[in-house]
């Protein structure tokens, strides 16, 4: 290793002129292989090689599926309010506006009118990031505004779920959104317009229980966590084992409960052919 000395013992570089590497320029998958993030982004956020596919928020799926990522935004000035002052180790106000701070999101949920593939179709999705996804007042307004575009403009529905549930902050008023969205949604059907459900990692509580379930199609991203309650509390519960791959958007497709699963790669080609296919 004679090589890798230094010859030099004299070269001293000051701390303000060292340069670091930023942060994101690499991403490790979950086997462990490092690749880049601008491969990752080129893939549409999926590993080339596993074909896992990580958390992306609703920015990233718009440019996916909206040709030229050109799309109308739909009710951006809603914010989310705090009607029952709720506080447990921290005040919901101040996770709010951190939460907005950090993400730069309004609330879990952005709406967008656009094109895909020279089809409109209305977008709602929802994002993780901001409080784990979670179900609050705004979301379920967002989606009721979502529809009535999709109804007025007369073109199908599409709703991206990616959540934890309900949000316990704002208790009754959450899961008041699981009615509101399902009495929009038969408003939709009524226009004949169609839905399309598609489930991503993860998708559970009361979000599965009301809207994510409701589509014509029902479609998920390969691997998705699916369902009601998690497999540690239904494993505590019923005090048995779970079948292998229980919960899993593959394990569910198996059961009846999905229509087909789809690769984020194959995404807008895929729903080029279910938009053909109600048209015709």
């Amino acid at each position: 290793m004679s090589w890798f000395k230094r010859s030099d013992k004299k070269i001293v570089t000051p701390t303000k002129d060292k340069k670091e590497t930023p942060d994101g320029l690499w991403y490790k998958t979950p086997k462990g292989d490092l690749i880049e993030t601008k491969v990752l982004e080129q893939n549409n956020f999926v590993t080339p090689d596993e074909g896992f596919h990580t958390r992306i928020g609703s920015r990233q799926y718009f440019e996916i599926i909206f040709d030229t990522n050109k799309y109308q935004t739909i009710a951006p000035e809603l914010q989310p309010g705090d009607p029952l002052t709720f506080e447990d180790t921290k005040k919901y106000s101040d996770r709010i506006v951190a939460s907005q701070k950090k993400t730069g999101l309004k609330d879990a949920m952005e709406a967008a009118y656009g094109k895909t593939n020279g089809h409109p179709l209305v977008v709602a999705c929802m994002d993780f990031s901001f409080i784990g996804g979670s179900m609050g007042s705004v979301v379920g307004e967002k989606i009721a505004k979502a529809i009535d575009v999709a109804i007025a403009k007369k073109c199908p529905f599409m709703l991206i779920s990616k959540s934890g549930g309900a949000r316990m902050m704002e208790a009754g008023f959450s899961l008041m959104q699981m009615a509101k969205t399902s009495a929009k949604l038969t408003q939709l059907s009524a226009a004949k317009q169609p839905y399309i459900s598609y489930l991503t990692d993860p998708t559970t509580g009361g979000v599965t229980a009301s809207f994510a379930m409701l589509g014509d199609i029902n479609i998920a991203e390969p691997g998705a966590l699916i369902g009601f309650a998690g497999p540690r509390v239904i494993k505590e519960t019923i005090g048995k084992d779970l079948p292998e791959g229980f919960q899993t958007s593959e394990f569910l497709l198996e059961k009846g409960f999905l229509d087909f699963i789809v690769d984020r790669r194959e995404l807008k080609d895929k729903l080029n052919q279910v938009i053909h296919l109600f048209k015709n």
